[in-house]
């Protein structure tokens, strides 16, 4: 029997030793990896990318295809986003820790430390600006990539003194289609303003859906913003009219996705038939919930609008697509 000499046995357990090392390190980076799409709440990126990816298919639909546009909307849209999300998580981690609803987030759960998520909004931020040279030669992009930056990073400040942060965060959004608009057109929208109206009417629905379930999804918070002296449509006017707003605001919506195609002819019946449903799925958003029963709000949150904003998208590119068949 071979004799494994000291300086082998060492060698051997030196491999070990670095391989557990590797394992641990890759283990915490993908736990770390897993911990930020979760404080980001990465999934519901999906209500505000078919909203911008829908505008740039009826941009495209007036002109070129190219797909480093696709690549520079996704990234834009993905880094905005992100940015956005850590830096609320990050000015509110005191209030979180206050709200029995949030204080097992990651910053005021320890889970993740301040300058970790600092570190992160900074690399969101400068990856969002760096995007934007995708769509060079139009600078436009460019230009106007740190003050959307502002915008977003001004939702987080807007409920210390307004109850009207809920349309302030439906703005956010509804930059996505008006955004990807100007990234595709920025020539045309340039010689000629009025061309950008069609992406600002669907900004506009967007702005007025967010705003609609922003305030029902603040209504379950609605004890704690009133401790806290935070401002909200819920503390301002009551859980049962603040309910009352928000359908208002989703009659808005539907009524500017039904203008849509009176200024963007081009979308057809396909479309409208995927308004009349998104109707439909906002009336059963708001039969879920009433102000005596909040238990279904999350359902109301994120299910219907995933199935809202995705089916909207899908409809409209069918439509668009069919109808340059």
């Amino acid at each position: 029997m071979k004799r494994i000499s000291r300086r082998d046995a060492e060698t051997q357990s030196n491999g070990i030793l670095t391989l557990r090392l590797l394992v641990r390190c890759l283990d915490y980076m993908l736990k770390t990896f897993r911990y930020f799409l979760e404080l980001i709440r990465f999934s519901h990126t999906i209500f505000a990318l078919p909203f911008a990816m829908l505008a740039a298919v009826m941009a495209w639909r007036l002109g070129d295809f190219r797909w480093l546009e696709v690549l520079g909307i996704v990234l834009c849209m993905v880094t905005a986003r992100s940015f956005a999300m850590a830096w609320n998580r990050l000015v509110d981690r005191r209030l979180d820790a206050r709200n029995p609803r949030t204080m097992g987030r990651h910053l005021p759960a320890h889970i993740l430390s301040v300058p970790q998520v600092a570190a992160f909004v900074a690399a969101c931020g400068i990856g969002f600006v760096l995007s934007t040279l995708l769509f060079l030669p139009n600078g436009l992009p460019l230009y106007l990539a740190v003050p959307v930056l502002a915008i977003l990073a001004g939702y987080s400040y807007a409920k210390r003194f307004t109850a009207l942060a809920h349309f302030w965060l439906g703005t956010a959004l509804a930059l996505s289609p008006v955004a990807a608009w100007i990234a595709i057109r920025g020539d045309v929208v340039l010689a000629n303003p009025g061309d950008l109206f069609p992406s600002l009417v669907l900004g506009g629905a967007v702005l007025s859906w967010v705003a609609g379930f922003d305030i029902i999804y603040a209504c379950q918070d609605y004890d704690s913003d009133r401790q806290a002296k935070l401002h909200s449509v819920p503390v301002a006017l009551g859980i049962s009219h603040a309910l009352k707003l928000a359908a208002v605001c989703h009659v808005m919506t539907i009524g500017m996705l039904a203008l849509l195609p009176f200024v963007y002819p081009l979308l057809g019946w396909v479309f409208g038939a995927g308004v009349a449903a998104v109707g439909t799925l906002l009336v059963y958003e708001h039969l879920l919930v009433r102000p005596d029963d909040l238990s279904r709000v999350n359902s109301a949150f994120f299910n219907v609008n995933a199935v809202i904003s995705l089916g909207l998208f899908i409809v409209g590119t069918l439509d668009l697509w069919v109808g340059k068949g």
